[in-house]
Order: structure tokens, then C-alpha cells, then sequence
């Protein structure tokens, strides 16, 4: 297969047929570079929940959301709005409101089914040390639902559509703006506590944020004060599947049980580690 694509692109090569001048070969070997550089970029990303407490520079800052503004969203209605925290005091009591919310969610751990082995005590989400309430930047991720009047009639007549294509749009900027972060050297984590009812209301009200938008997620940004460990994976051809499926092709409950209890270790080991000691 390799050796008849290779004289596919000769051939093209020789007709330079629709490709004016370009070399598909060494366009080719180009691109692959570029896929090595961007699987390379994606491999590094994670959410590292250890920051330093050092300022980040605003151009800095602005990097990210410009890479952030470029993502993909439905039918290029850009619906993002993004809301840049760097006061102490304002992060101060953004994480403050999320504190009720931490209690909440410790306790409701009591209800986790026994299968799936020891309750996440949630260690690191709540200790002032340790966490996103260092991190010395909130970017908080807001979006505009006045935006879906530029769907197609076709689409608004579709609400479960439409709320698809307005939240995956907003989900493309926030994974864009982690690759930045992730390419300039940050540490970013995702604080999805901001979506809580509560959390919500009280941080559009504290920074002034109109009622009618959305918010979508928050990212703490900061220096990673912690180096990533090794991320589990489920092995690729488990999950790829081409064309008319057997049902035998897909995960048994009992796999995905498995799965399950191994992803909830590693996410819980993941959480509770303490900064690297310098």
C-alpha cells in the first residue's frame, strides 16, 4: 500500500495536475513533521492541578486566547466570550464560592457503588496549598446564546441541535486554549465547579457578567509546580471500528467496569499529589 501511494504521488508529481509546481513528496514528508509536532503537543497536554504562584504575563495571556479565538464552531458563529481573572481578590472569592460545592460533592461520595473500590476522598481539591487556587490567572469561558440566530432555521427549529452545536463550539476554544497553554509551557486544569447553580450566580454577579451568557468551563493557568506522570490509555484498536460493526467489537459491562475502577485510580493518585519539592 505505502508502495503504491508513493507512485501515485510521482505520478501526480508529473502531470503537476492541479498541484501547480508543488513537490507532493516532499509536501508529504512536511506535513507528517507537522502531525509528529502536533501528536507531540497533545501527548504533553494535561491537567496539571500543582501551580506556582507567579504571575503570568499578559502577552502571554493573549497568546492563548488568539489561538483559542481561531477553533472551529458551528456554522462560524464564534459564540465565545472570555473573562481573564488575574486580581487576588477576585480568585479569592471565585474559589470561595466553590467551597460549598467541594463539601457537597465529598459527601455524595458516600453514595459511589462499591464496585468500583475506594470513595475519592477528593484530596487536593479542597486544601488551600494545593489546586487551582494558586494558579495566578482564571480564564472563565462564556458564550453567547444570541449567536444561534445565525443557524440555519432548519437547525433553531432543532433545540436538542442547537444546544449541540453552540456547546461544541465553545468545547473547540477550551481544548485550543489548553494546547497553547500546553506549547508555551503552563500548566492548565479544568474547574468545572464553576457551572454549579451557585458558583454560576455568584461569580457572573461578582464580575459583572450579563445575565443571557452562558458560561461554558473555567481554566486555572499558572507555572506547572509538578511534573505529569504518565496518563492511562486505552489501547487504540480497542476502540476503532470500521464500517458494519459485530457487536462482539464493542466493550462487555464487565470491560468497562475494569476500565473504570483503573481510570478511577489513576485520576484519584492524579489529584491527590503535592507539588514537586525544589
Amino acid at each position: 500500500m505505502a508502495s503504491e501511494n508513493h507512485k501515485n504521488i510521482e505520478l501526480v508529481n508529473e502531470n503537476k495536475n492541479l498541484y501547480g509546481d508543488i513537490n507532493l513528496s516532499e509536501h508529504y514528508e512536511d506535513r507528517n513533521m507537522e502531525y509528529d509536532q502536533l501528536l507531540d503537543l497533545v501527548k504533553k497536554r494535561r491537567s496539571l492541578r500543582r501551580f506556582k504562584p507567579d504571575p503570568i504575563p499578559d502577552k502571554v495571556v493573549q497568546k492563548i486566547i488568539e489561538v483559542a479565538r481561531w477553533a472551529p464552531s458551528g456554522f462560524n458563529m464564534q459564540p465565545w466570550e472570555y473573562v481573564v481573572v488575574t486580581e487576588t481578590e477576585l480568585r479569592d472569592q471565585i474559589t470561595s464560592f466553590m467551597t460549598s460545592y467541594w463539601q457537597q460533592s465529598q459527601e455524595m461520595e458516600k453514595a459511589r457503588e462499591d464496585w468500583q473500590g475506594a470513595k475519592w476522598k477528593l484530596t487536593g481539591l479542597k486544601s488551600a496549598e494545593q489546586d487551582y487556587k494558586i494558579a495566578p490567572v482564571f480564564i472563565i469561558l462564556y458564550g453567547d446564546p444570541r449567536t444561534q440566530a445565525g443557524l440555519p432555521m432548519g437547525v433553531r427549529y432543532m433545540p436538542h441541535r442547537t444546544n449541540i452545536i453552540h456547546t461544541t463550539s465553545l468545547g473547540n476554544a477550551f481544548v485550543y486554549m489548553h494546547l497553547a497553554a500546553t506549547s508555551l509551557g503552563l500548566a492548565s486544569q479544568w474547574v468545572s465547579a464553576i457551572q454549579v447553580p451557585h458558583v454560576n450566580c455568584m461569580t457572573k454577579n461578582l464580575l459583572n457578567i450579563p445575565h443571557h451568557m452562558e458560561v461554558f468551563d473555567m481554566m486555572a493557568l499558572g507555572y506547572p509546580a509538578i511534573k505529569p506522570r504518565e496518563k492511562y490509555m486505552r489501547e487504540r484498536d480497542e476502540m476503532v471500528h470500521f464500517n458494519v460493526c459485530d457487536p462482539d467489537d464493542f466493550r462487555t459491562d464487565e470491560q468497562v467496569r475494569a476500565f473504570v475502577k483503573k481510570a478511577r485510580s489513576w485520576n484519584m493518585g492524579t489529584h491527590s499529589r503535592k507539588a514537586d519539592q525544589d
